[in-house]
């Protein structure tokens, strides 16, 4: 009963950076109704705000895969908590748009690095039974980091007090930072790196004497097998794990869900609510946002992660087609407010049991151990370009175009995203990383002999 005790603790604290990747994309949404007449936005320069999280996050993602393939999963965490701290205080203390951008880049490298390097560090601790749902963690934290800054923003919604919404993000920071020292190193990154005794110590605090033997070679042999590298995740063997991790990445954000996230005030206040109110519709949002991923921790092993991608994707689109043609045909009533309401409700809820877990559940499970770091790397390097896309695109075209429109584009690419999950994302689920990774080997032997016959004949 102690060890489970313990590994809960190494568990909530492998997941706490997506409290802060959370809570710094979420508490934005809140701030940014306040912080524009005293900085002066324009619509530009707000989507600038918004989105200058992702210019930097694009680059954390980028280098996070490397430097965690080479110092290793414990220390880029311990980096990225000092960057949180740094960036958090920038932020609060920002005296013009300037500084207001140069900080949430900060922010943005810290966010790269977290969302790369936390789901590949819980996807490896977590035995393969229960991996679904201890890799989901990552996406709980994030829901709740968002649900807090939504809490944090309404609370100081009649103050404007907007410096402050931004700077309690110090808090979890300097927890992050304290709880890495006592987490234990990745044991598939330690037996890379030919350190065996010490992840065999880690394997039989995580998982008991008894299954120290088989995981421990198995990880071996995979690693025997390979070559490692970025030339290696350009290989043929490799490229379906890469086209689909990289084609989930980049459809979560263009389905339009950050849209939500950032801009549900503004939306809010579009059809008709005050300010104060939008907040506090923006905490029911974040409410459900954490309640549907418990149930997604609950059912992702039991169900699986196709079956569920497909799901939240009906639902998806389906919610912003009824949001955008309500719109149109009822303009600025309270039948439509009410309507906006509801729908965005049940995006979030399809979301939360779907798209939003999975895809930070999955993206590490695709790619081989050697390549898992710069795999993972480059997939959410994908994800936050498509977000920063998405989000610096937002308000310009909410202006442009209305917000009836827009949703609709973002159900059209919802489809486009059904086709892809169904005809190149495999199921993952029950499966160790290591016949994950043996799948992908075999798949290609068997297109290779294939080749190899027809050219005989």
């Amino acid at each position: 009963m102690k060890k489970k005790r313990s590994n809960a603790w190494l568990y909530f604290f492998g997941a706490l950076g997506g409290v802060l990747y959370g809570y710094d994309t979420g508490v934005i949404s809140g701030a940014i109704l306040y912080m524009k007449e005293e900085l002066g936005l324009n619509a530009f320069t707000e989507g600038l705000v918004v989105s200058s999280i992702l210019i930097g996050a694009i680059f954390g993602s980028g280098l996070s895969g490397r430097l965690t393939d080479r110092f290793g999963r414990r220390k880029a965490i311990m980096s990225a908590a000092v960057l949180f701290c740094i960036g958090g205080l920038g932020t609060a203390l920002a005296p013009s748009t300037e500084y207001m951008v140069a900080f949430r880049i900060v922010l943005g490298l810290a966010v790269g690095c977290s969302t790369t390097i936390v789901p590949l560090y819980l996807s490896e601790l977590a035995p393969k039974e229960s991996r679904g749902a201890l890799s989901s963690l990552n996406q709980l934290m994030i829901t709740i980091g968002i649900l807090l800054s939504y809490l944090i923003n309404y609370a100081f919604s009649d103050a404007g007090a907007w410096r402050w919404m931004l700077g309690l993000a110090l808090v979890p920071s300097i927890g992050l930072l304290i709880g890495i020292f006592f987490m234990p190193e990745s044991p598939r990154w330690l037996l890379s790196k030919g350190k065996e005794e010490q992840a065999r110590a880690v394997l039989s605090r995580m998982r008991g004497e008894k299954r120290v033997e088989e995981e421990a070679e198995e990880i071996k042999e995979a690693e025997r097998q390979e070559q490692g590298g970025l030339k290696e995740l350009l290989e043929p063997w490799v490229r379906p794990a890469l086209i689909a991790g990289l084609g989930l990445a980049f459809l979560q954000q263009f389905i339009g869900t950050n849209t939500i996230i950032y801009y549900a005030p503004k939306t809010f206040t579009n059809v008709g609510f005050e300010n104060s109110a939008a907040i506090l519709g923006t905490v029911g949002i974040g409410t459900i946002n954490v309640l549907m991923t418990l149930v997604a921790i609950r059912f992702i092993d039991r169900i699986g992660r196709k079956p569920l991608l497909l799901f939240g994707n009906a639902g998806m689109v389906i919610s912003l087609i009824v949001l955008s043609l309500t719109n149109i045909f009822f303009g600025d009533t309270i039948e439509a407010a009410w309507t906006t309401v509801i729908c965005l409700g049940v995006f979030i809820v399809v979301f939360a049991v779907s798209w939003g877990p999975i895809v930070w559940v999955m993206l590490p499970e695709l790619f081989p151990l050697r390549v898992r770091g710069i795999g993972t790397g480059v997939s959410t390097l994908m994800l936050h370009t498509g977000n920063l896309i998405v989000t610096l695109s937002f308000p310009i075209l909410l202006e442009k175009i209305g917000i009836s429109s827009l949703f609709l584009c973002y159900a059209a690419i919802g489809i486009a995203a059904f086709l892809f999950v169904f005809f190149k994302v495999t199921e993952t689920k029950g499966k160790s990383l290591e016949e994950i990774e043996q799948d992908l080997k075999d798949k290609h032997r068997g297109s290779l002999k294939t080749e190899t016959r027809t050219a005989e004949q």
